[in-house]
C-alpha cells in the first residue's frame, strides 16, 4: 500500500508558511488505517512495552490502538487544563509557537516501558517535551514512533537519546 497517497499536503495551516501533512484521508480509509496500524505495531517489534504514551490530538488516533496491540496501558499526554488529576508540566517550543504539555504525576510507574506515540514528527519539540514528562516519571522510553517525519525540520536531533521510527519521510 502507498500510504503517501493518504497524505494530503495543505498549504498555510496552521498559519502563512505552513505545510501541512493531513492524514485524514489515511484515518477514512478502513484499508489505510488498518495497514497503518499494522506498519506501526512493525516498527516496535518484539520490544516489551508496559504502556503507549500519545501526544494530544492525532497521537490518540493510533495511540490508544497501538495500546490495544501490545497489550499495554495507554496514557495521554495533553495540552494544560485537559487532565481532571494532578499533573506535571513541561513547556516546548513548535514551528509555530510555545506551548505546554502535561501529564497525570500517576501515570507512569518507575521503571515503565513506555512506547511515546504521536502522527508527525516535525520540529521535535512536542515529542522532546513528552520525553522530559514521561523521563521525570521514571519511565524508560523504548521507543519514539511516528507515522510521518519531516526529515527537512531534522527534529530526529531533539530526541537523539531515543530510538526513533516513522515509516513516512518527507
Amino acid at each position: 500500500m502507498n500510504f503517501y497517497d493518504y497524505v494530503r499536503n495543505i498549504q498555510n495551516f496552521p498559519k502563512a508558511g505552513i505545510n501541512f501533512k493531513d492524514i485524514s484521508p489515511l484515518l477514512a480509509d478502513k484499508h489505510a488505517l488498518a495497514n497503518c496500524l499494522s506498519e506501526l505495531v512493525v516498527l516496535v517489534g518484539s520490544q516489551k512495552i508496559d504502556k503507549v504514551a500519545a501526544i494530544e490530538s492525532r497521537g490518540f488516533y493510533f495511540g490508544t490502538l497501538l495500546a490495544h496491540k501490545l497489550e499495554a496501558g495507554f496514557v495521554p499526554i495533553r495540552k494544560p487544563g485537559k487532565l481532571p488529576f494532578k499533573t506535571i508540566k513541561e513547556p516546548y517550543e513548535l514551528e509555530y509557537g510555545i506551548d505546554v504539555l502535561e501529564i497525570h504525576e500517576d501515570a507512569i510507574e518507575e521503571g515503565d516501558r513506555i512506547l511515546l506515540h504521536d502522527d508527525v514528527l516535525a520540529t521535535g519539540g512536542t515529542a522532546r517535551a513528552a520525553c522530559n514528562l514521561i523521563e521525570r516519571l521514571g519511565g524508560k522510553i523504548v521507543q519514539c514512533n511516528f507515522i510521518l517525519e519531516l526529515e527537512f525540520l531534522y527534529g530526529i536531533k531533539k530526541l537523539q537519546d531515543h530510538s526513533v521510527c516513522s515509516f513516512l519521510k518527507f
